[in-house]
């Protein structure tokens, strides 16, 4: 018999709804309508906004030119362009001196992960606003001196997770069948069909060291295949699905049948994985490097696999990298490179991690909106050098209205000489915020006639800890 509560729900009478028009019913329940959701939301997403963001320029009306390199994808070159930014773009790294020589003409610089920048370069960019690094790490940057040169770097951290999560899970299928030893075998015109040493990925357990935003998307993916997941890191995290966080690294690599790294490269990371390290991981294992070039000690792998303790690699970075597409990758790169080369069962590939159609484009969307927002608004969300500063965009309609971005450095007193130079004006909002050594300050003054911005942006350029100062208008 039903629970009585149940039956008195069935006992009330339905709520009424007060009645509409039979027009308006029609409009809004109408199963003939062609309309989805996806649609309605594209047409409210297309209608003119209310308050239209004001387009704001330098009053130095110097035209801003960006050097792009390492074939950064097109998308965000034309999306530079289309601001009618002048863009300069080429597919290979510059070195250190090519770099010297040409940077002192550019405002920004869009980069990969083989192109330095480094403290020589950053004192010769005499007109340098901003730096991007399209990729994930900024380690090719010497962060402290472009920051205390007033100059943020961006970077995407998140975009190319899932490009080198799915790398790592084909690396781990390829080793564990010795697919590149067939497949070589094959080209040589050898037949040799076996199942000694091949083995399936589901019921091993997989080690994931560092469990940042590829490491958990890469558990995810592990644990749909049917393996064990286990991971070391400096922090504890919440673990995804039915991993497992272990207390140290030997115990990892004592339990693992896979090892993959997903560290960033630190004093503390580099040579993370040597004898030692190799020693501890199961005889018959696997490991793979898809983070950083120094994180593992190479002619450590090299003899790991030549004793058979490890039965195979996968390694997608190196401590030293070619400049460009078609360079040989031999010992006059890394010593080892030809003994490297000639093991079987490993496999090499060129720093081709986040190199997706679908990763580069989403690379490419980010940065390039964060140095635009930079060099337009004066944002610096996401910035990892530097303070963190945003303020709402000027409308369209508020006329003779200016924007201060004063990069200084963080000692008392800036803010009563900046705010005693805006003093005539009305300051509409301003913000502060410091890292390290570099403050940084947005403010928005109103009515400010054309003839006194030079004037105000002198004054402000003139104060004691002044590094750098641009007004928008």
């Amino acid at each position: 018999m039903d629970h009585p509560y149940f039956q008195s729900l069935r006992m009330t009478p339905p709520l009424a709804i007060p009645s509409k028009s039979p027009r308006a019913v029609a409009a809004s329940v109408s199963p003939s309508s062609s309309q989805t959701l996806h649609d309605r939301l594209r047409k409210r997403e297309s209608c003119p906004a209310i308050r239209k963001p004001k387009v704001l320029h330098p009053v130095d009306n110097e035209d801003l030119k960006l050097l792009i390199l390492e074939n950064i994808s097109q998308d965000a070159v034309r999306a530079f362009q289309a601001q009618g930014f002048h863009v300069d773009h080429y597919t290979k790294a510059f070195s250190e001196d090519e770099l010297i020589d040409k940077i002192s003409q550019y405002h920004a610089i869009g980069i990969r992960s083989k192109t330095k920048i480094t403290e020589r370069v950053i004192k010769a960019a005499h007109k340098l606003l901003v730096i991007g690094c399209f990729c994930i790490g900024t380690n090719q940057v010497d962060l402290v001196t472009a920051g205390k040169a007033g100059i943020p770097v961006f970077n995407s951290p998140f975009s190319n997770s899932r490009s080198v999560a799915e790398l790592v899970v084909s690396e781990m299928i390829a080793l564990s069948r010795q697919l590149v030893e067939r497949s070589h075998e094959m080209r040589q015109g050898i037949w040799n069909k076996q199942s000694k040493g091949c083995w399936e990925v589901r019921g091993k357990t997989l080690g994931i060291i560092g469990y940042g935003h590829i490491g958990s998307q890469l558990s995810v993916l592990a644990e749909a295949l049917g393996m064990r997941v286990i991971f070391y890191d400096v922090i504890n995290i919440m673990p995804l699905g039915s991993a497992r966080q272990v207390n140290t690294l030997p115990t990892l690599l004592a339990e693992a049948d896979f090892v993959t790294l997903h560290v960033p490269e630190l004093p503390e990371t580099i040579n993370m994985i040597g004898s030692q390290e190799l020693a501890q991981m199961k005889m018959g294992s696997y490991l793979i490097n898809n983070a950083r070039g120094r994180v593992v000690d190479i002619p450590a792998l090299i003899e790991a696999l030549r004793s058979k303790h490890l039965a195979g690699a996968a390694i997608d970075v190196y401590p030293q990298e070619p400049g460009s597409n078609g360079a040989p990758f031999d010992d006059q790169v890394n010593s080892w490179s030809s003994a490297l080369r000639s093991l079987p069962n490993v496999i090499l590939t060129p720093h081709i991690g986040g190199s997706t159609e679908e990763a580069q484009r989403m690379i490419g969307e980010e940065v390039s909106l964060a140095l635009s927002r930079y060099l337009t608004y004066g944002s610096t969300l996401g910035a990892v050098n530097f303070p963190e500063v945003d303020l709402r965009a000027i409308t369209a309609e508020q006329g003779n209205h200016v924007r201060v971005c004063h990069v200084h450095s963080n000692q008392p007193g800036v803010l009563k000489q900046v705010n005693e130079a805006l003093s005539p004006y009305n300051v509409e909002k301003q913000y502060s915020d410091s890292k390290g050594d570099v403050a940084y300050l947005l403010a928005d003054i109103a009515d400010v006639s054309p003839q006194d911005v030079n004037k105000l942006q002198e004054m402000i350029k003139h104060t004691s800890a002044n590094i750098l100062t641009r007004l928008l208008a």
